[in-house]
């Protein structure tokens, strides 16, 4: 048997779980930082996962609840996916990402919480998997998270500001 010391997931296990979607009660506490949202569309969203595969693991989330695509209007899934281009982007140019893993869950089957959609982001680098993962069954996350999200944080700030002045995304 091994066994990894982690005492900081003491405080997760023993916190109140708060009933309702995550999702939902994240983008309407306007507590951005310690919710680890990263930017703020007219439609979607952009956090940090706080338990996350990779270094850099983002979610990209429509502000209202949806099980499906096919509920969102086009305006909505058209800014999904603006974003979900835009943490590629900001993952390439501030933690150098290599290549990406991007995943949609759709439906509480399928990973998707209290049914609310959303699409994963996982950057990836040459060499990112080791013998850490493999033998010794631990994933090592090279960076605090408070770190990346102030990184990252200030990636979107940036790229957006250009983007908007060029293209004219849709920002709140």
């Amino acid at each position: 048997m091994k066994y990894l010391w982690a005492p900081w997931r003491m405080d997760y296990i023993l916190e109140r779980r708060e009933e309702g979607c995550l999702f939902c009660r994240k983008v309407t506490e306007r507590r951005d930082r310690a919710n680890l949202i990263l930017y703020r569309g007219k439609y979607s969203f952009v956090m940090m996962n706080k338990f996350p595969y990779n270094n850099g693991h983002l979610m990209v989330v429509p502000n209202r609840h949806c099980l499906d695509f096919e509920t969102l209007p086009r305006k909505e899934t058209a800014e999904l996916f603006d974003l979900l281009n835009v943490a590629t982007q900001v993952l390439r140019d501030n933690l150098h990402a290599q290549g990406f893993n991007v995943g949609i869950n759709i439906g509480k089957e399928g990973g998707a919480g209290e049914d609310h959609l959303h699409i994963h982001v996982v950057p990836r680098w040459a060499g990112d998997t080791n013998f850490m993962p493999i033998l010794g069954e631990t994933k090592i996350i090279p960076q605090y998270l408070e770190k990346t999200c102030q990184t990252l944080h200030l990636g979107f700030c940036n790229l957006l500001k250009k983007r908007v002045k060029r293209k004219g995304l849709n920002r709140r």
